[in-house]
């Protein structure tokens, strides 16, 4: 009879460099190889953990960001292939990251919306917080002038 074949437990810091590696490859496959956990745990954990939900969200993000830049530059140069530098060619092949790009787009545009929320509520805050100083400089420059006018002495008319 045969052993029924146990299942590896994942590692105790698994998640940071999962997170890492989704950035750095927007792959969760590499990620997880990476981060030397199941892929069926991964999923697992973004199910079950809000937090870690939101970073992997965070984490396909910059991932599709660095993807979007390196296509741009090789759509711009292309890459050297074969023969050595004086008969290397320029290869255009951008299959692969153009099914990436196309895979992550709606989970990526979901995650840039929260950032500008996010940038749009920093800035509102930063402006409240302005008018608030601003409210207490001139109510503290009320108070000194209110001071400072009951100790003033009017002359007699004399």
């Amino acid at each position: 009879m045969a052993k029924a074949k146990k299942a590896k437990r994942p590692p105790r810091q698994w998640k940071d460099k999962f997170l890492a590696e989704l950035a750095r490859t927007s792959n969760v496959a590499a990620a997880a190889r990476k981060a030397d956990v199941d892929p069926g745990a991964v999923y697992k954990a973004r199910r079950s953990d809000a937090e870690f939900y939101r970073n992997w969200q965070e984490a396909l993000a910059e991932g599709y960001d660095n993807l979007e830049m390196d296509l741009l530059r090789r759509l711009r140069i292309g890459e050297l292939t074969g023969g050595g530098p004086t008969k290397s060619r320029r290869k255009f092949d951008n299959a692969i990251a153009f099914r990436l790009l196309a895979a992550h787009r709606e989970a990526v545009g979901r995650q840039k919306a929260l950032r500008a929320n996010e940038d749009e509520d920093a800035i509102i805050a930063s402006i409240n917080e302005k008018l608030s100083k601003m409210r207490e400089r001139r109510l503290a420059m009320e108070a000194e002038t209110e001071k400072a006018d009951v100790y003033r002495v009017e002359p007699d008319g004399e």
